[in-house]
């Protein structure tokens, strides 16, 4: 009797999730852009309530399109996505890692193969994107230093890049950390959320591109709202932030950090 042939495993995937509000001028340059990233089959953008063609620029792209009528926030446009790629998993296959990038990334989005790697290889539950310095970037640090010194207190790992959105993950992970936090707090929740549960991150640079926040009024809006909903994820984790670190302890942190950069 011959041998039984043996079956190869299964593939493992990544779907890329892309929350979008008002994109109509990117969303089609950084969806073709992510045809080149590797074991991506899935290209999903959840349009946020766009007042925009962006949900119909993004299907001509050639990605699934789902919508929300009315703009629900990121952290709801982040689970919207991950359900639906849920919905179109198998089970004769692993769950896809989740790609999460932003809208305005334009070519720069096939920049972010590198994100991919680690979880693929079972080397990181999650990793995160290091950007370069954004060209018309205005801001001074406030939201970013916040964000640091929240997930060192709360975990004792000071990350370089506390708020990029643009990260790689398990599905696993994924629901370790859902319920997202609120509106701009979700980055800096999740991390806090997995480094706790013992999830490994890794932070990783990237040669990314996105529409820096400027200085004008709607600018500084946006980083008050950001510093808000930070400070909300953040309190509702028990964590309590000093007005200012001394220089000690920032040694300390970085004595004491953890993110393996590659």
């Amino acid at each position: 009797m011959p041998p039984r042939a043996r079956r190869d495993a299964p593939q493992q995937h990544v779907a890329v999730i892309i929350p979008a509000k008002n994109e109509a001028g990117r969303i089609a340059a950084t969806i073709r852009a992510t045809a080149a990233l590797p074991a991506v089959d899935l290209v999903l953008v959840v349009d946020d309530g766009s007042a925009d063609s962006t949900g119909q620029i993004a299907r001509e792209a050639g990605a699934v399109v789902v919508r929300h009528p009315h703009n629900r926030g990121k952290a709801e446009a982040m689970e919207t996505g991950a359900a639906v790629v849920a919905m179109r998993d198998t089970d004769q296959d692993p769950a896809r890692h989740l790609l999460f990038l932003d809208g305005d990334l334009g070519d720069s989005a096939a920049n972010a193969a590198p994100l991919i790697a680690p979880v693929m290889a079972g080397e990181a539950d999650l990793t995160i994107a290091i950007l370069p310095p954004q060209a018309g970037a205005a801001g001074h640090g406030l939201v970013v230093n916040l964000a640091r010194r929240a997930i060192f207190r709360a975990a004792g790992w000071e990350p370089k890049a506390p708020l990029s959105g643009i990260r790689c993950l398990t599905r696993e992970a994924f629901e370790a950390a859902t319920p997202l936090a609120h509106g701009w707090g979700v980055e800096t929740a999740m991390t806090i959320d997995l480094v706790r549960e013992g999830y490994d991150i890794v932070e990783v640079p990237c040669d990314l591109r996105h529409r820096a926040t400027g200085k004008d009024l709607g600018s500084q809006l946006h980083r008050a709202a950001q510093y808000r909903d930070v400070l909300f994820a953040v309190g509702s984790r028990g964590v309590k932030i000093a007005a200012k670190d001394s220089s000690r302890s920032r040694q300390a942190r970085r004595r004491r950090g953890r993110s393996q950069q590659k």
